[in-house]
């Protein structure tokens, strides 16, 4: 992956962290013909059960990386949504994506499921084939820059080869929530909260459409064995996402699963009634750091900020980021943009934290753990207009195109935007 064309502004992203985010920006900026070296502390690809439903903001990003079909074809697009009640799982509101977001302006925008690790396999792909150096087991412990050479890097801890520095124009933290590209550079300092509450993701096998009639994704409301069902494989694997008492061990949480399933799941199944194929306690944060750029040192997604999971607002929020550092790289590496465009980055995906991202999905996880879920109806804006767009098509689909919002077009502020209006 080599540029023919002399006196490009910078000469190499170099990328800290191997997983979705780093991934995806990684691609966008190859398909680019930006030269990207990608490092990560790891040996392979993370295996663990984390997101797997992208909504709608981010499919944009999947279309222009050049993805979208390989994701159909290896995963699936999830229609229906719905939120129940605890004891009897009766249905209180929801929506069917596939009644206005299939086609929109020639593009499906329904949320689009795969599980991550196959995700990142099919991005790692297409960047290597693309030219894009990717080095594992290359443990960040250290940040650096000078601009007036206009470098940064990074100081690398290799297993058997003690530290080495690895240079490039612009270092971007894609190294998530424990970040140390961002602790570089604010080192504990990461405002916002991190919840009470304990969070268990799983996948397993189990057939809640078959056996139930449930939605391909499902929240029950109860302030404390609140739960999300949703399908993630073709073959009927499901996210089942449960709360448990906070301060255990795993194997405390282990022990403690089959009992609370039995209690809450619909069916009230035996441990031989379902297939557990992983198991992943985690706390929920939400946090957000001062700045997502100082100087030649960028930052984005989980490494920038976080939020509790309850509506897959961190990873699709992420992948927006990674859109729009994008442009802003590309605006520069064409000419059309100079740096300063990058202290807007960090200016409007931050607004976008503060503005969209934190509260929606706090009021999210808020909604799922409501102590009456029996009046949260009454009680509730959303699920009201989800009830009124139940027979209103064009009411619904502006209110879900509403999470667009998310994005922001830094391409406008071009120096040829204007011209081409």
């Amino acid at each position: 992956m080599t540029d023919s064309t002399p006196n490009r502004p910078f000469n190499k992203a170099l990328i800290v962290g191997a997983g979705p985010s780093g991934l995806l920006l990684a691609l966008l900026l190859s398909r680019h013909s930006i030269p990207v070296h990608i490092l990560d502390s790891a040996s392979y690809l993370d295996q663990q059960p984390r997101a797997a439903h992208y909504g709608t903001p981010a499919i944009p990003e999947f279309i222009r990386a050049g993805i979208i079909d390989s994701i159909r074809e290896r995963g699936l697009v999830l229609d229906t949504m719905c939120w129940r009640r605890p004891d009897d799982h009766s249905y209180i509101a929801g929506f069917d994506g596939s009644r206005v977001l299939r086609d929109v302006d020639g593009h499906d925008l329904r949320t689009h499921c795969l599980v991550l690790q196959d995700l990142d396999q099919i991005m790692l792909d297409e960047v290597v084939k693309l030219g894009g150096t990717v080095e594992w087991e290359h443990k960040v412990v250290g940040v650096g820059q000078d601009e007036g050479l206009g470098k940064a890097w990074v100081e690398v801890e290799l297993r058997d080869e003690g530290r080495k520095r690895v240079e490039g124009d612009y270092v971007v933290g894609c190294d998530g929530a424990n970040s140390m590209v961002r602790r570089s550079l604010f080192e504990e300092e990461f405002p916002g909260k991190t919840w009470d509450a304990q969070i268990i993701a799983t996948n397993t096998y189990y057939d809640f459409e078959a056996k139930f009639g449930w939605a391909d994704a499902n929240f029950i409301i109860h302030p404390e064995h609140f739960f999300m069902a949703a399908r993630i494989t073709k073959d009927g694997l499901y996210r089942i996402t449960y709360g448990d008492t906070p301060g255990l061990t795993r194997e405390e949480y282990l022990a403690r699963q089959p009992a609370i399933w039995e209690k809450i799941l619909p069916g009230h199944p035996k441990p031989d009634e379902y297939k557990i194929v992983n198991f992943s306690p985690y706390r929920m944060h939400q946090r957000c750091a001062p700045k997502f750029r100082v100087g030649r040192v960028l930052l984005a997604a989980d490494a920038a900020h976080l939020c509790n999971p309850w509506g897959g607002l961190g990873i699709t929020g992420g992948f927006v980021d990674v859109g729009g550092l994008y442009d802003c790289l590309a605006g520069i590496w064409d000419g059309k943009a100079d740096e300063s465009i990058l202290d807007l980055y960090s200016e409007k995906r931050i607004e976008k934290w503060k503005t969209i991202i934190d509260p929606i999905s706090s009021e999210n996880f808020r909604r799922v753990s409501d102590n009456e879920p029996h009046t949260r109806l009454e009680r509730d804006e959303f699920l009201q207009q989800l009830k009124k767009a139940e027979t209103d098509d064009v009411y619904l689909k502006e209110l879900l195109l509403g999470f667009m919002e998310v994005r922001y077009d830094f391409t406008q502020h071009y120096r040829d935007a204007k011209k081409g209006q």
